[in-house]
């Protein structure tokens, strides 16, 4: 079980980050420049998406947390990884609740402007991106 820790505790924060970097920085905006892909349909695609996408970071997260309890890293281990649980909370707590509101109502054919808790969840995800980067680092064999 200890040697399956260990090599979790620097694959999984690596394979969450190859996640995020793929959907958000990557699928997300390009998924508005395909042809034919109006707004209410990209924002269907992308709710699908980043909901699919919360649900695995936090299998991974709570995969990460038992294998830390396994074997009781470094103190600045558990503050990279509270950082990155706490981040990614966030955004499913507090941030996707509005954005959620705002698609069902232009999926209901209202025109609205763009959404600032949009760019606090862009935000979040290149503070997260850097927090999984330091979380690899620090648990690194």
């Amino acid at each position: 079980m200890e040697s399956v820790a260990r090599h979790l505790i620097w694959f999984l924060p690596m394979l969450w980050l190859g996640m995020v970097l793929a959907i958000s920085f990557l699928e997300a905006p390009l998924k508005f420049r395909a042809p034919g892909i109006t707004v209410p349909l990209g924002l269907g695609i992308g709710r699908l998406v980043f909901r699919a996408l919360n649900i695995v970071e936090s299998v991974l997260a709570a995969l990460l947390v038992v294998a830390f309890l396994v074997l009781g890293p470094s103190g600045a281990s558990w503050v990279w990884l509270g950082i990155a649980v706490t981040i990614l909370a966030v955004q499913i707590l507090v941030v996707r609740p509005p954005l959620s509101r705002r698609s069902d109502r232009v999926l209901a054919g209202e025109d609205m402007p763009r959404s600032h808790a949009h760019l606090w969840y862009v935000g979040l995800e290149v503070v997260k991106v850097v927090v999984l980067v330091g979380l690899a680092i620090v648990v690194s064999p």
